[in-house]
């Protein structure tokens, strides 16, 4: 090694040649470099998430990731009886799948959906009997999409009423919340065969439900102690993921919560400042204390809460970076040097962009790394069913030959 510029000399055919010691960095030393905001010469990699069809080509079989089609995959094995190959496949094709695409950060899980089904109704719907009557859903998957939905049994609308008994029994759940289960202990797992890798580690999600959005919106601004209940349950699971995962080397939390699309926020920076900040600073602060570091996803426009949320907050990095929404790396990186940034290859782009648009975006995220430090590049959300193989190709090929 050169001690002067911490290169290694390789001599090859008589003639000394210099090779930048990132080359023989870690995956895990890539990304601890990405957030002490140092420049490497190659820039670490994560994706947010494939779909399953995508997947499907990457590695060349039937993939067993992706949003809607996991949640029905469940509800299909438990129904028939093979929920244990399920959970196996998954967890095979999730990490074979960061491994194929050159990723420094393995997800372990995609979306899970843990109630069994009580019933069958077609072959893409699925039948749950839970509580009253009334409380009775139904799953719909949508295989062109690969998207999938609950419903009520009986149609009707969530009332503050229904909100406000989900949060009562959340407190129960709060109080009980055991984070020695399968996914954490399967990540633990993972994280000792890969432990050149980052494995990534959830249970910091801070924010109202996306899911029956608009119900939260009016207990916002007409029961607003509602919606502070609801952020201290968050911010109590938290605590105990954290805590548990911790001491088992994660060091990297991951949470966030879509709350904005490409025009802005769906609440004012008001109630974001006076309801959800404080839970992110709590969680920052369990982080911090136990030598992790807290990230924050949302797609969308953050730009109207950009100082509360990227500063103010206390978070450690930002992902799903929305490009198409103006969420730009550089300026992020100028204005907010202690933010480490995750994604900005628009998964729009991926999809319904040219193979050249592709290469275009995925070249500016690794010049904007190695300009300014702090970014790890990637897809900055879930490449869709739809998306072209050869726009995978180009985005592989320049990250993992970079």
């Amino acid at each position: 090694m050169c001690f002067l510029c911490r290169c290694i000399i390789c001599f090859r055919k008589g003639k000394a040649c210099i090779i930048p010691k990132e080359v023989f960095m870690t995956s895990r030393e890539l990304v601890e470099a990405a957030f002490e905001k140092k420049i490497t010469n190659r820039i670490p990699v994560k994706h947010v998430g494939f779909s399953s069809r995508t997947a499907s080509y990457i590695l060349g079989r039937e993939a067993f990731v992706g949003g809607g089609i996991q949640q029905w995959r469940e509800a299909k094995s438990y129904w028939e009886g093979w929920h244990d190959e399920y959970l196996e496949r998954s967890l095979k094709d999730a990490v074979d799948l960061a491994l194929a695409t050159g990723q420094d950060w393995i997800r372990t899980s995609y979306w899970r959906l843990r109630p069994k089904p009580t019933g069958k109704i077609d072959e893409n719907t699925y039948l749950y009997e839970t509580g009253k009557e009334k409380e009775w859903k139904l799953l719909r998957y949508y295989p062109e999409s690969e998207q999938a939905n609950f419903s009520f049994l009986h149609p009707r609308k969530l009332t503050l009423e229904d909100i406000r008994r989900e949060v009562g029994e959340g407190e129960k759940r709060a109080a009980s919340h055991n984070p020695e289960g399968e996914d954490f202990v399967v990540s633990a797992k993972v994280r000792e065969k890969h432990c050149d890798k980052v494995v990534a580690a959830g249970g910091v999600g801070i924010g109202i439900p996306i899911r029956n959005a608009n119900i939260w919106l009016e207990a916002m601004i007409l029961d607003p102690g509602l919606v502070i209940a609801l952020i201290n349950q968050q911010v109590e699971i938290a605590r105990k993921d954290v805590e548990f995962l911790a001491p088992r080397g994660f060091r990297y939390f991951m949470g966030g919560s879509d709350f904005a699309s490409e025009k802005g926020p769906m609440f004012s920076p008001r109630l974001f400042r006076e309801l959800i900040l404080p839970g992110l600073v709590k969680v920052s602060e369990i982080c911090h204390k136990n030598k992790g570091y807290h990230l924050f996803a949302s797609d969308g426009n953050l730009w109207p809460v950009a100082d509360e949320l990227f500063l103010e907050s206390k978070i450690d990095g930002y992902y799903e970076v929305d490009r198409k929404a103006g969420m730009d790396l550089e300026k992020l990186r100028k204005l907010y040097p202690c933010l480490t940034l995750l994604g900005n290859i628009s998964s729009w782009t991926l999809s319904r962009g040219s193979k050249e648009d592709v290469k275009r975006e995925t070249w500016s995220c690794i010049e904007a790394a190695r300009r300014y430090g702090g970014i790890i590049a990637g897809l900055s959300n879930y490449a869709l069913p739809e998306t072209p193989p050869e726009n995978v190709e180009a985005m592989l090929d320049i990250l993992i030959n970079q």
